[in-house]
């Protein structure tokens, strides 16, 4: 992909509007460091102003036409590499009503197949379970397939002489990794993975590569929204305004910056370390270096709260991960870099904000999502591929700052983003106008994001 910036739009054409001051990129740049190409790239285009019917979020009818034209149509991120890391691992990943089994076998390939014994139907492993297997044997009749998908067992195989071991090999579905990732795809016809990955693929290269990084927490929380707007929530630093208030001395929000980069790929970048352009109190760069909360102690002369910061975070993060991190900018040990990948997964390079994220609908039900929260820390160079931490659940009600691991204030910063979206669905459901109206520039992703989806629901 050409990294180069693109043409700004005239200013009196759509979306062309942006908030007075400083950009991201300008304040980026005025760090006055190298930093990769992708990051002050930029990548907009206006693409509408329609409103996004609430249909979309509530209709079990659409929901269903979303499983059949979407989801069994779409690369969608389905584990890590390293929850199977050894011969005979196992996870399951569901989506719908499609539970598949992903296997490491004795050949140390990664396999996915349709969870489901060819007997009578009986899923082989339980969903949402993780182990190792010499074999996979179903629970019901104990029909056994080997690691490599082959019939090798059938209780009284005399009475089913029409059952053929070359047409009883467990089904496969469509697998393939990217940075650490497992992908599959229901489609047997799909195009491969790198045509949805676009320009992901290279922006997320070199020191960006997260092939290099291990979970270090995964919390799963069920949203009470569609899975649609849960993910919006993220997808967009117009809400700080109100949503994180306490974020405004410290986040450029409204000087963000969006990017449409393809049909599948998107991203905003957010700075920290300067304050909003909404922020109207007075505070002297110590002030904002304390709010920062990054070790504390006197701003050295002629330093910035948001370099120095920086500089405190690569010692003390260096310290603790083993990991050399003199090379990371300060927008990349500081930032909010949030790229997203259609349809339900977003990422994070920095160094400091190391999260994934995926949402799913659950249980045929418009109004339930589930939400994988995901760290991913820096290791140090030849680090083995080991079993990762079991993922906390939590339930509709806990806060986020109960899940242990996780630190209490960033916890309360989730609770934030998702305490709104029940408050929301119900708003769908009795709202009298039919429709969110989304800003221009600071909503795009949303925008593009259903207009992927709509291509895919017209089977493009």
């Amino acid at each position: 992909m050409n990294l180069e910036t693109s043409l700004p739009l005239p200013a009196d054409e759509p979306g062309a509007a942006r908030c007075p001051g400083p950009s991201t990129r300008d304040i980026i740049i005025a760090d006055g460091q190298d930093v990769p190409p992708a990051l002050i790239a930029e990548a907009y285009s206006f693409a509408g102003d329609a409103d996004i019917d609430y249909d979309r979020y509530t209709s079990p009818d659409f929901m269903a036409r979303e499983f059949t034209h979407m989801w069994a149509r779409t690369w969608q991120w389905a584990a890590r590499e390293e929850h199977i890391p050894e011969a005979g691992d196992y996870i399951t990943y569901d989506i719908g009503p499609w539970s598949i089994l992903i296997v490491r076998g004795d050949d140390m390939e990664i396999r996915a197949y349709r969870n489901a014994c060819l007997h009578r139907g009986t899923q082989l492993k339980r969903s949402d379970t993780s182990g190792n297997a010499v074999e996979l044997r179903c629970p019901f009749h104990g029909w056994r397939w080997s690691l490599e998908g082959e019939l090798s067992h059938l209780p009284c195989r005399w009475d089913f002489p029409h059952v053929k071991d070359e047409e009883f090999s467990l089904p496969q579905v469509r697998m393939e990794t990217w940075g650490g990732f497992v992908f599959i795809n229901l489609d047997p016809d799909a195009r491969p993975l790198k045509e949805q990955l676009g320009p992901l693929a290279e922006h997320f290269s070199g020191r960006w590569d997260l092939a290099d990084r291990r979970i270090a927490l995964h919390l799963q929380k069920e949203l009470p929204t569609n899975w649609k707007a849960a993910q919006e929530a993220f997808l967009e630093a117009y809400h700080v305004y109100e949503t994180h208030s306490q974020a405004l001395p410290t986040a450029g929000d409204a000087n963000a910056q969006y990017d449409i980069f393809s049909d599948h790929v998107t991203r905003f970048v957010h700075v920290i370390g300067k304050p909003s352009p909404h922020f109207t109190g007075e505070q002297t760069e110590q002030e904002l270096f304390d709010k920062l909360r990054v070790g504390g102690g006197t701003l050295p002369e002629g330093r910035t709260a948001r370099s120095y910061a920086a500089e405190m975070l690569r010692k003390q993060m260096s310290a603790d991960l083993g990991v050399p991190l003199d090379q990371y900018s300060d927008s990349e040990m500081l930032d909010s870099i949030e790229y997203h990948l259609f349809p339900n997964m977003c990422l994070f390079p920095g160094v400091s904000l190391p999260m994934i994220y995926r949402f799913r609908p659950m249980a045929g039900d418009p109004s339930r999502s589930l939400f994988d929260l995901m760290f991913l820390k820096l290791v140090p160079p030849g680090t083995p591929v080991e079993h990762p931490p079991e993922p906390v659940r939590l339930s509709v009600e806990q806060s986020y700052a109960e899940a242990p691991g996780m630190n209490p204030g960033l916890g309360g910063v989730y609770d934030q983003d998702t305490d709104n979206l029940a408050l929301q669905y119900q708003g769908f459901l009795g709202s009298a106008k039919r429709g969110q109206t989304l800003g221009n520039y600071q909503e795009a992703r949303i925008r593009q994001f259903h207009q992927t989806l709509d291509q895919y629901l017209a089977g493009n």
